[in-house]
């Protein structure tokens, strides 16, 4: 009966943790997911390099080569004149060369600076560079939205970092909680234990490796919530909540792993230390 009850007890400790241990990796997913979007956003904004009306392909090779030795850029994309007409047309609907008898538009280049250099004083100092090459006739960016990009950016970071380090506290407060109930109910034994002359750590070594265990297995079973979890989302709704890359799916599980592993111990030596100091009248009381 009493192998069953502890059993029991067990199974509910491990399944609470592994349920705060999902939370925290949902924290993770979270913050990935955050720090992708933000990529994205960074990466769309768009430089376009206007060239002048005389820049041929050689230029428009150097300007290539230029493009592609840079750190500031990550992809570019080449407008000819035609299709820089067809595209005033579509969006204007109005074709310009049917009274000027020309196309008055200039070739240009499609530049998206890499997220490095997607502040708004980088992207001064990129737009800058261009513009000083001689077939570049000038350099056209959305200076507001990126100053305002980056505002809501940095904010948007504060209010995430706060968030998860408040869902942090409350998932350890929790764990914490959930061991030493677990402990509780061994009270007595860890108080012989400690009147017949066992160590600290002795008294303290079977819950502290019987909880890491629990925290291992319940990180595990987390992972598998969590995979779960990513993949219906991403197979069933069709919403990729962040790249799974190895980088990342190694970050979310050693996270995890390790907040058990940790976490466990600390709550294990915080709730036998407390049993051990105290006297048999006090066993009573609580």
């Amino acid at each position: 009966m009493r192998k069953r009850r502890f059993r029991n007890s067990y199974l509910t400790s491990a399944v609470s943790v592994a349920l705060v241990l999902c939370l925290i990796g949902l924290e993770c997913v979270l913050l990935l997911s955050a720090g992708a979007l933000v990529t994205r956003m960074r990466e769309n904004i768009t430089l376009t390099a206007v060239l002048t009306q005389d820049a041929d392909s050689t230029q428009c090779a150097r300007l290539e080569k230029v493009l592609e030795a840079s750190p500031s850029c990550c992809g570019f994309r080449y407008v000819s004149k035609q299709e820089a007409l067809q595209e005033h047309i579509e969006s204007l609907g109005e074709d310009p060369s049917t009274f000027l008898g020309y196309n008055p538009l200039s070739a240009s280049y499609e530049i998206h600076p890499s997220e490095a250099y997607s502040s708004p004083d980088s992207l001064t100092i990129f737009a800058s560079q261009l513009e000083a090459l001689p077939y570049v006739s000038e350099v056209i960016y959305p200076h507001d939205l990126a100053d305002l990009m980056s505002s809501n950016i940095h904010d948007f970071s504060l209010i995430l970092l706060g968030v998860a380090l408040a869902l942090l506290l409350v998932s350890m407060v929790l764990i914490v909680n959930t061991i030493r109930l677990q402990i509780y109910s061994k009270r007595f034994l860890i108080n012989t234990m400690t009147l017949v002359g066992a160590t600290s750590w002795v008294t303290r070594r079977p819950f502290v490796l019987r909880n890491m265990l629990m925290g291992f297995l319940s990180g595990l079973a987390a992972l598998a919530v969590l995979s779960g979890i990513v993949y219906y989302v991403d197979m069933k709704l069709g919403v990729l909540l962040f790249p799974l890359t190895v980088t990342n799916i190694a970050f979310v599980s050693v996270v995890v792993l390790i907040s058990g592993l940790l976490i466990t111990l600390f709550a294990s030596l915080i709730a036998t230390g407390r049993y051990i100091r105290m006297d048999n009248n006090s066993l009573y009381e609580i």
